[in-house]
Parts: C-alpha cells; sequence; structure tokens
C-alpha cells in the first residue's frame, strides 16, 4: 500500500506538473484532466485520493510553488463536492482561497469566482451564485480584451451559467448560454468537450418537448461518457429518465433512473443529485399508482436533501455558518489598501504643500536680497555722484 500511494503521489504530482509547465504565472486548468478516466479512479477511492493530493499540495508548497499547491487543494475540493461532503470541500477551497489571495493573479482569480459561485448554486442561493459566475465572466472577459486569454477560454464561463440555469430549472437563460457557448468554440485541449455541450442541448431540447431529438443526441453522447467520464452518467441517466418520462415510457424512465443511482453508488460521484432522483421516482410510482413506493421514494428524498443541504445536518452545519470569508477579507485587504492610498495622498499633499512654502520663502527671500542690492546699489551710485559734485 505504501509503494501504491507513492506510485499515485508521484502520478499527482506529475499530472499537475505538466497542466502548469508551459505558463507557470497562470492557473489555466486542463479540462482533459477534469474529463478523463483518472478522475473516476479517484472518486472510486475517495480517502486515499484526498490523502495523496494532502501530499502533493504539502510537496508544492514546500517547493515554493503555490500555484500547483492550488490546484491540488482545488481538486480535492472537487473529490469531497462529488461526495456531498461540502463541509470538507468548503474547507480545502478555503485554503486556496487564502494562497490565492497572495498573488494577484486574474486567471486564478477567474477560475475561483467561478468555483464560488458553483458552491452557492449548489444550495440555490441565487443571487450570490450569479454574482461570483458574473464576476468570473468579467474578469476572464478583461484578460481576453488585454490578450492574455483567448475567446475560447469564455466558453467555461459560459458553460457554468449554463450547468447553474439547468440545475435553476430556468430553460430559456440556459439556451442563451448555450448559445454563447457554441458561438465562441472552437476544439482545443482546454475547451470543454463538445458531448457535455450536447448533453445540455439534450435537456433544452427535453424541456421544450422535443423528446426524440433529445433520445437521439443522448444515445450519440452515450458512448464518450462511458469511456471519458463515466461519473457523470448519474446526470445523463437521470435527464435520459425524463425523456422517456415525457414521451410516457414510464418503464424506460424508472430504469434508466436506477442506472444513475447505480453508478452513483458505483463511482461514489454527484451523490447530491440521489435526492432528485428518488423524487423522480417516487413521482413515477405516483403516476402509476403506487403510492406506497411513491411514499417511501419521497420520504428518502427528503431524508437525504436534509442531510446534503440542512442546516440542521452536522455535515453542513459548520459550512452554513461560515460566513463569506473570503469576501469579507477581500474587503478587509481592499479597505486596508484604500487607507494605505489615502495616508500615501496625505503624505504626497503634505509634502506638496511643504515644497510650495519652501519655493515661496526662497522667492521671498530672492525678492529681499534684490531690493536690498538695488537699494544698496542706488545709495552707492547717489553717493559717488554727490562726491563728483
Amino acid at each position: 500500500m505504501r509503494l501504491k500511494n507513492r506510485i499515485y503521489v508521484i502520478g499527482a504530482i506529475c499530472c499537475i506538473s505538466l497542466s502548469s509547465a508551459q505558463n507557470r504565472d497562470s492557473l489555466e486548468v486542463d479540462l482533459k484532466r477534469f474529463f478523463s478516466p483518472t478522475k473516476a479512479l479517484l472518486y472510486s477511492d475517495a480517502e486515499e485520493a484526498t490523502t495523496t493530493l494532502n501530499k502533493v499540495h504539502q510537496e508544492f508548497l514546500r517547493l515554493g510553488d503555490t500555484l500547483k499547491s492550488i490546484e491540488a487543494l482545488i481538486q480535492i475540493a472537487d473529490i469531497y463536492g462529488h461526495r456531498a461532503d461540502y463541509a470538507n470541500s468548503y474547507d480545502a477551497f478555503w485554503k486556496s482561497l487564502s494562497l490565492a489571495a497572495e498573488l494577484k493573479n486574474d486567471s486564478l482569480d477567474v477560475h475561483i469566482s467561478m468555483r464560488l459561485g458553483r458552491f452557492y448554486s449548489f444550495y440555490k442561493r441565487e443571487n450570490e451564485a450569479l454574482q461570483y459566475l458574473q464576476s468570473s465572466l468579467d474578469i476572464q472577459k478583461g484578460r481576453v480584451a488585454k490578450g492574455e486569454a483567448l475567446t475560447l477560454e469564455l466558453v467555461p464561463n459560459y458553460y457554468a451559467f449554463l450547468s447553474t440555469y439547468r440545475e435553476l430549472n430556468r430553460p430559456l437563460l440556459a439556451e442563451k448560454y448555450l448559445d454563447s457557448c457554441m458561438q465562441y468554440y472552437q476544439a482545443s485541449p482546454i475547451q470543454v468537450p463538445m458531448p457535455q455541450l450536447q448533453f445540455e442541448e439534450a435537456v433544452i431540447l427535453s424541456q421544450r418537448n422535443k423528446n426524440q431529438r433529445a433520445l437521439e443526441i443522448m444515445k450519440e453522447t452515450e458512448p464518450w461518457f462511458q469511456e471519458y467520464r463515466p461519473s457523470y452518467l448519474v446526470l445523463v441517466y437521470s435527464y435520459w429518465g425524463d425523456i422517456y418520462r415525457n414521451l410516457g415510457d414510464l418503464q424506460s424512465s424508472g430504469s434508466y433512473y436506477q442506472k444513475a443511482l447505480d453508478t452513483s453508488g458505483e463511482f461514489k460521484a454527484h451523490i447530491d443529485f440521489t435526492p432528485l432522483i428518488y423524487e423522480r421516482i417516487a413521482a413515477l410510482y405516483f403516476e402509476k399508482g403506487d403510492y406506497r413506493r411513491a411514499f417511501e421514494n419521497q420520504k428518502m428524498a427528503k431524508e437525504l436533501d436534509a442531510d446534503f443541504f440542512d442546516s440542521r445536518s452536522t455535515k453542513n452545519r459548520t459550512l452554513l455558518e461560515i460566513k463569506d470569508e473570503y469576501q469579507l477579507e477581500k474587503q478587509r485587504q481592499e479597505a486596508l489598501i484604500k487607507e494605505q492610498r489615502l495616508e500615501q495622498l496625505e503624505q504626497e499633499e503634505e509634502i506638496l504643500l511643504l515644497q510650495r512654502l519652501l519655493l515661496s520663502v526662497a522667492i521671498i527671500s530672492i525678492l529681499l536680497m534684490a531690493f536690498v542690492y538695488f537699494k544698496l546699489l542706488r545709495n552707492r551710485l547717489k553717493v559717488e555722484n554727490e562726491l563728483l559734485a
């Protein structure tokens, strides 16, 4: 096991090193890693993965590479988040925020603001979620305008809005941001994979009652998810079940809801989504007239929802007691900077006033000296003229 852990540590270090070797001054997320089979491996053994990544984090801190250290922490936050352990996820993310505050890196700020927006969206805190997502987008647009980022790098920002509006059941707004994703889309290693966008398109189509086309897209993209991001099939199968339900095929709908639950259990991923799946199953049984099973599944949904998101849950009490420390810390820093700037301006004003005073004294002194000199000269000439007379 020790040898295995060492191999994982070395592998993780190499993985992070490769993703940022080209530019040590920016944290451009290599999305290929986030949609790869190795990600599924991490979720299958979360304890070992987080232990490994913590070692990676500490090692990069020791080496003085803050950016790579932050990336390791963000991966830890990802793993906990997929297991609906938001307290530990936020804790890891908060550590990354503390380190990031020292760097003043726009690329990093884009990523952090986006992730904060997604955190808030999990708790249906729509205003805060959209505020951070917009902040991330604004920073990224600024980078594009200055030539620091490519236009295709706007797609992950629009995709974050798209996913959030899907979760909030706002299909019209989701479609707007899907259009933005497609507008700026270019094939690239740092791009959101096209099957992800096609999945979102299928969901929107099903909500517009275009279920046959939505079903075709699901069938077309399933092999990609099976190969590259099997854990995401939790969501794919859930919405696939919705499509069959829209078509009146309740048996197939229930089958896909069950596949979603099985996938979540297999990969220990998107556990926070399971309450919604149980709600769907409950509604399905209700339509069938099986009220006992409908009640059982609805009860399971409520219990899981309370465990994952209720402030009374032991798992989340600490998280929800945390006020927005990052924002408060930023406000404190901004206030300190303003105060220092004000003091600097006051000092500059005092220096300027002193300079003006010294200049005035110098001018007056020169004028007095000139007056005395000319008076003496005049008196001298007067005396000489009297002597000559």
